[in-house]
């Protein structure tokens, strides 16, 4: 009988396990987020208030006037792990090889794109133009021992005949070569299905920034911009959450960073993360 409620209660408790999702992530923090502090305190101290945020996990948007071996001196001075980075995309273009030695060189595992550079709505020629970009990086990167990824951006979503000009672009890269990043705002604020993009394109997302929209801001725009004031805490904004770290684990997501770009990041992250740390379904 003893065995018996205990197979019971082990069944239960793995029935209850699989019924409620949880983030099961680490959640790393786009370091642009305090792109204000690094400029007016510097570096040394940017970093230690990171750290004292209990993160570990970090992504690059430059290294604020340090060489790239400076500042990942400066990063394993406290344990912040440089996973990724952006770098222009004039740089892939024009100077992939010494992005392919900063990003050695900063021991980074993922090296990316943020923007596309392109006049005007994003057209079908800028696309190909960035495809063609993008496969190249990806096998200089490669080769290197490096992933590259794009990091999307709001604008992609033009339609087309094969349905966005998103779709064209991530049809078009080459898997082995070019992974992606999706921003949960720039999809959502152009009017996307952050849950439902994962999913159609399930083993080319490898990256997530978390990032949540203001309630009352309308969707559907193309621009690529909005107010940085309109991001908030997590969970306080417009993103369905469930859905989406359900679907982004069950595609299997493998880093998450917080990006805040508002003007109070440095109160907000805290807060962000402990909605994380909470958030139950």
């Amino acid at each position: 009988m003893k065995i018996i409620l205990t197979c019971l209660l082990v069944f239960t408790t793995a029935a209850s396990a699989l019924a409620q999702g949880a983030f099961n992530g680490t959640a790393g923090l786009q370091l642009y987020s305090l792109r204000s502090q690094f400029k007016l305190r510097g570096v040394p101290w940017t970093l230690d208030r990171v750290k004292s945020f209990g993160i570990t996990e970090v992504e690059l948007a430059g290294t604020y006037d340090l060489t790239p071996a400076q500042f990942k001196a400066e990063l394993d001075q406290r344990g912040l792990v440089p996973v990724s980075g952006h770098f222009p995309y004039g740089r892939y273009k024009n100077d992939l090889e010494k992005v392919v030695a900063e990003a050695k060189t900063l021991g980074l595992k993922y090296a990316g794109c943020a923007w596309i550079d392109h006049k005007g709505s994003f057209d079908e020629a800028e696309c190909q133009d960035a495809i063609s970009t993008f496969n190249k990086a990806g096998e200089a990167l490669a080769a290197a021992g490096i992933s590259f990824f794009y990091h999307c951006h709001g604008y992609e979503f033009e339609k087309h005949p094969a349905g966005t000009l998103m779709d064209v672009l991530i049809t078009g890269t080459k898997p082995e070569h070019v992974s992606y990043e999706m921003d949960v705002l720039w999809v959502v604020f152009p009017g996307q299905d952050p849950a439902a993009l994962l999913e159609k394109y399930p083993a080319r997302w490898k990256l997530m920034h978390l990032k949540d929209l203001k309630k009352g801001v309308a969707t559907g725009s193309l621009s690529g911009g909005t107010d940085v004031s309109n991001d908030v805490t997590l969970g306080t904004g417009q993103m369905n959450w469930q859905a989406i770290f359900t679907a982004a684990q069950k595609v299997g997501v493998k880093h998450y960073f917080i990006e805040d770009e508002s003007p109070t990041s440095e109160e907000q992250i805290p807060a962000s993360l402990g909605f994380l740390k909470s958030l139950k379904w």
